[in-house]
């Protein structure tokens, strides 16, 4: 239950700065795609701002022996590149260049009652179903 309760209140925290940096919003992502046209470098501001975060904290927290709310730590594992990764990683960066979003703020933006988030989560879901029988 508190780990339930820690996951929801992270996941606030994240889509709140998603909504506060704008980041919900496809445009901006197009935007920053369009480097030829009408770029907006923000969208590189905020994922540097999380890298720099991540990139100090990280270290610090796996030196404890175990999350504060979990039993361990679940890290990958596997170093390879392999078929599945390389095309899960094409499909992301389509989907993304296509629609403007990617799952977080997608789904950040359901709280906005707009249609386009909706049909991209259903049609994030449908492939996670779809990979998941594929991929058996």
């Amino acid at each position: 239950m508190k780990q339930a309760l820690v996951a929801l209140v992270a996941g606030f925290i994240f889509g709140l700065g998603l909504a506060l940096s704008k980041m919900i919003d496809p445009n901006k992502v197009l935007n920053f795609l369009d480097v030829t046209g009408n770029w907006d470098p923000s969208l590189a501001l905020v994922m540097g701002g999380a890298l720099l975060v991540t990139s100090v904290t990280f270290k610090f927290i796996l030196k404890r022996n175990q999350p504060i709310f979990g039993d361990k730590f679940k890290l990958p594992t596997r170093t390879d590149i392999d078929f599945k990764l390389i095309m899960g990683a094409m499909l992301f960066g389509i989907g993304w260049g296509i629609a403007g979003f990617c799952p977080g703020p997608a789904i950040a933006s359901l709280g906005l009652a707009l249609l386009d988030p909706a049909i991209f989560v259903i049609s994030m879901m449908g492939g996670f179903w779809v990979q998941q029988q594929v991929f058996k």
